[in-house]
């Protein structure tokens, strides 16, 4: 396992919920925020502060099939993005 991979699979495992975004990212900030209000703490990884980010994006997409961020994780499960998380909290 790549040292990427270890990273991810261990930041999902340990981790209630994780989110990998970018900082400029709209939907992103919208999960972000919607989260919080939900009152659920979450791992962030901003993927454009990384130097690892587009290496952490492209196992990413091999992993969820999902090439955008927001890529959200809540208990081990894969949620998808905003608008899937938004969809699900309806």
């Amino acid at each position: 396992m790549s040292a990427v991979a270890a990273l991810v699979e261990n930041a999902i495992a340990k981790n209630g919920a994780v989110v990998f975004s970018k900082t400029y990212c709209p939907y992103c900030v919208r999960a972000k925020e919607h989260l919080a209000k939900l009152g659920i703490a979450f791992e962030l990884y901003e993927l454009d502060t990384r130097d690892d980010g587009p290496a952490i994006q492209q196992y990413l997409l091999e992993r969820t099939k999902q090439r955008t961020v927001p890529n959200i994780f809540i208990n081990q499960e894969h949620i998808g993005g905003c608008s899937d998380l938004l969809a699900k909290y309806k």
